[in-house]
């Protein structure tokens, strides 16, 4: 346990903060702040500085994972070096001695001390972040997190897949073009092992999204989603994606945004992407 008589305030507090201290030394602590307002200040300033990082850390685990960057890792194959050969390999000892450690550990110590100090001490953290969300663009990809969404749901309850079933194919039809606004054909893509179910109407970004329900033999799910474009994309190319663990491949096409979403493990929703495209 440290010993905080021998560190400065903001390192006390710091270690406040990250559960770094006994019970008797968070009571001495606490005792301090209750009394001390210079002390309550700096104490604020570094909590919001410690959250304003796990905010940010979140943000970027939460970003999509490339769908091919997946399939790459998964298919890495392990080294094939013989056993015997990489038993004969020089060993390099890696272990620190006592002093190193205890260096690079109040290293370590002094450094997070310093950025969770200056983080807190900036302009207002939370004011900046607020300020910087106001006023960037809506994201027009917030339709994806929907999309994926209902097809999580479409693979919880596979015997409710659809609101008007294959069977009704001129109700589709005209129900779909009226509510989207998107002329289309049901592609037939028996020729692949999958079975047009119906479709539905769903809402993405508050805008309504026709989806065309599939299922195979196994269980699997896909469904092709289309709205009109909010605005010109950058690019018409295909782009492949994951998220929880749902394959989705996205293209663009006579003002008119697509989504083939699938289960993140086939292997071919790139190219049954490429196909629907042109039979849709």
């Amino acid at each position: 346990m440290l010993d905080l008589r021998k560190l400065s305030l903001e390192a006390q507090l710091t270690a406040l903060l990250d559960g770094e201290v006994s019970p008797e030394q968070r009571h001495e602590l606490e005792q301090r702040l209750a009394s001390d307002e210079n002390a309550r200040r700096l104490h604020e300033k570094l909590r919001h500085g410690a959250d304003f990082g796990r905010r940010r850390l979140d943000d970027v685990l939460k970003e999509p994972v490339p769908l091919a960057l997946v399939r790459s890792i998964k298919s890495t194959q392990p080294p094939k070096t013989p056993i015997a050969q990489r038993a004969t390999r020089p060993q390099v000892k890696l272990t620190p001695t006592g002093p190193q450690a205890l260096a690079a550990a109040l290293i370590l110590f002094v450094l997070g001390c310093g950025l969770g100090y200056f983080v807190g001490i900036g302009p207002e953290v939370d004011e900046v972040a607020t300020t910087s969300s106001s006023t960037a663009p809506a994201n027009t990809s917030d339709w994806l997190g929907d999309v994926t969404a209902y097809q999580r749901l479409l693979i919880r309850q596979p015997r409710h897949l659809v609101e008007v079933p294959a069977s009704q194919a001129e109700e589709i039809s005209s129900w779909l073009t009226t509510a989207i606004g998107v002329p289309f054909r049901v592609p037939d893509l028996s020729a692949k092992a999958w079975t047009f179910q119906g479709a539905r109407v769903i809402l993405g970004d508050n805008r309504p999204v026709g989806q065309l329900v599939y299922s195979n033999t196994d269980g699997d799910i896909i469904s092709i989603c289309f709205r009109k474009d909010a605005q010109p994309p950058e690019t018409d190319d295909f782009k492949e994606t994951i998220r929880d663990e749902v394959g989705l491949v996205t293209w663009h096409n006579a003002g008119t945004s697509y989504v083939l979403a699938g289960p993140s493990s086939e292997a071919t929703l790139g190219q049954l992407a490429m196909e629907i495209a042109t039979a849709i």
